[in-house]
């Protein structure tokens, strides 16, 4: 189902980000984590990454344009997915809420400004983030900052623990942190005092006590207004790795990106953020070249690499659909299983030389094989059969169906009472049948009511497949391309032309037993052509 991604809150101060750059475009796919846009505040320009996995379908705003807090960044869901309605019911959602309610949370709010007076305290509290759509508090797993330390904007702060991932949180704030709100292993819910922040000798308890008193109003709004249910989310800026001591690189998502993009080994790069966190400033300020000589002594000047990912989505032909509908039916419904056999086409290569000496038309080892099989159904009727659902229909006729691949997909027109036909008689048809497959000029009586079929991808150098089933035919042979290969004959290591043949048999209609025999007779026929003539 698809969501909508809002502007989150990443300064206290913040009213709006603009959009700096996207990483995600409309058709991309984004999974939780992911880098999807970098956005600037008032006070720095921080990544932000997805807490939704799908296909971004819409984008709120374009590059360098403004996002108001809780204004519509993206809408995240399933391809092809109709987000027209969530868009507009989300529209109305906000304009009753805010229309309905500001005045009451205005007074609620001013009420409680007038109790406590802030206005002087120089220092700024610092509220647990909502890192992840269902987060509902946070554990602290880490402070890299104690009461009394100095913290600067951007300052890896803590390792807060959700409900999804362990994420950093970097400080927006710069000044002496004053206050902290829990203890190591203890959460604090979203929205809840973090830290605070501020000068060194600031009447904090004040601020304290003043949030305190306008928790429960806070509250409430939040209970009936869907703005908060996207606040902050700016530990997105942050890396999800954790501490070197865990064996994990500290790296922004940004700059893992671009050292990814420009071939840069990142563990080589040296951080020169808090406690050795690599930054963008790193990446953009990294040789490759000094980096390999201080190792090894030996500068290696690694080459930057510039692409340009591009696709073309291109609509299905009704061949192509066709082709998609019958052959998914025919491997998903018929229980497919294969016989796989060696001929020796010695024989057949000397024979085929010799017939295309006196030939009207030029004879192929493709010609052979329709012949050889036409004849060996003829004498294994149990294979020239169809499967009907109910019942098997074993045809007294041969009609062999033979593929032909054309731009825009494959063909199977059919060679009718083939055991009845010459060699040249089907050399000549399956030309013809090839070319007005090519021309688009095929009528349906032409790949009509086949009994067998043959699929011969020898001609492309392909030693051995395996085909799908063409309904209702029962079975489909595979043929692969005739090989020169040491084979042991009278006691003797000497060359052989190998052809390797794979039959697909639907075992609802033809047995093992009985698509064994027919390859055995096959293997025969092809190699004593002469036996075809009989």
């Amino acid at each position: 189902m698809a969501e909508i991604v809002r502007m989150p809150k990443m300064s206290d101060t913040m009213t709006e980000g603009v959009i700096a750059k996207w990483h995600k475009k409309v058709g991309d796919t984004v999974k939780s984590g992911e880098l999807m846009a970098e956005i600037e505040t008032d006070k720095a320009t921080m990544d932000y990454e997805s807490f939704n996995e799908g296909v971004v379908l819409h984008l709120g705003a374009k590059e360098g344009e403004a996002v108001q807090i809780n204004g519509i960044l993206a809408v995240v869901g399933k391809k092809g997915e109709d987000f027209k309605e969530l868009l507009a019911s989300s529209s109305q959602t906000k304009t009753a809420a805010t229309g309905g309610e500001s005045e009451t949370s205005q007074n609620k709010e001013t009420a409680v400004a007038e109790q406590v007076d802030t206005s002087n305290i120089k220092a700024e509290l610092v509220l647990m983030p909502k890192m992840s759509d269902t987060m509902a508090e946070g554990v602290i797993a880490a402070w890299h900052k104690k009461v009394g330390d100095t913290v600067k904007s951007g300052e890896l702060m803590a390792e807060i623990e959700t409900d999804k991932a362990t994420m950093e949180y970097e400080s927006y704030h710069t000044g002496t942190v004053l206050y902290i709100g829990a203890k190591e292993k203890e959460s604090i819910p979203v929205n809840g005092v973090l830290a605070i922040i501020g000068e060194k000798d600031a009447d904090w308890k004040t601020l304290l006590k003043s949030s305190q008193q306008t928790e429960a109003p806070k509250e409430e709004k939040s209970a009936s207004t869907p703005a908060a249910s996207t606040t902050p989310t700016s530990q997105s800026s942050s890396s999800s790795s954790s501490q070197p001591s865990n064996g994990r690189l500290k790296a922004s998502p940004l700059a893992k990106k671009m050292a990814k993009d420009l071939g840069y080994d990142i563990s080589k790069i040296e951080g020169s953020g808090d406690q050795g966190r690599i930054t963008k400033r790193d990446i953009e300020n990294f040789k490759p070249g000094a980096s390999a000589s201080k190792e090894s002594g030996a500068a290696v000047a690694l080459p930057s690499v510039v692409g340009e990912e591009s696709f073309e989505e291109i609509t299905l032909s009704q061949m192509r659909k066709t082709i998609a509908r019958r052959l998914s039916e025919s491997k998903f419904t018929a229980p497919h299983f294969y016989l796989t056999m060696e001929i020796n086409m010695d024989k057949a290569v000397e024979a085929r030389k010799s017939i295309n000496e006196v030939a009207p038309v030029k004879i192929s080892f493709n010609d052979f094989v329709i012949k050889a099989v036409a004849a060996a159904l003829r004498q294994h009727p149990d294979v020239n059969v169809s499967w009907l659902g109910d019942k098997i229909r074993k045809n007294h006729h041969i009609h062999i169906g033979v593929a032909v691949a054309v731009n825009d997909g494959l063909v199977v027109p059919v060679v009718r009472f083939a055991d009845n036909k010459s060699l040249a008689h089907i050399s000549s048809e399956v030309k013809n049948l090839a070319q007005r497959a090519h021309d688009k000029k095929l009528q349906p009586s032409d790949w009509e009511g086949s009994t067998f079929t043959i699929s011969n991808l020898g001609m492309f150098g392909i030693e051995e497949f395996t085909a799908i089933i063409n309904p209702p035919d029962a079975c489909i042979l595979a043929v692969g391309g005739i090989k020169e290969t040491p084979i042991v004959k009278n006691g003797q290591v000497v060359p052989g032309n190998i052809m390797k043949v794979t039959m697909s048999c639907d075992h609802r209609a033809v047995d093992g037993a009985v698509g064994s025999a027919f390859l055995k007779t096959l293997k025969g026929l092809l190699e004593d052509p002469v036996r075809i003539l009989i």
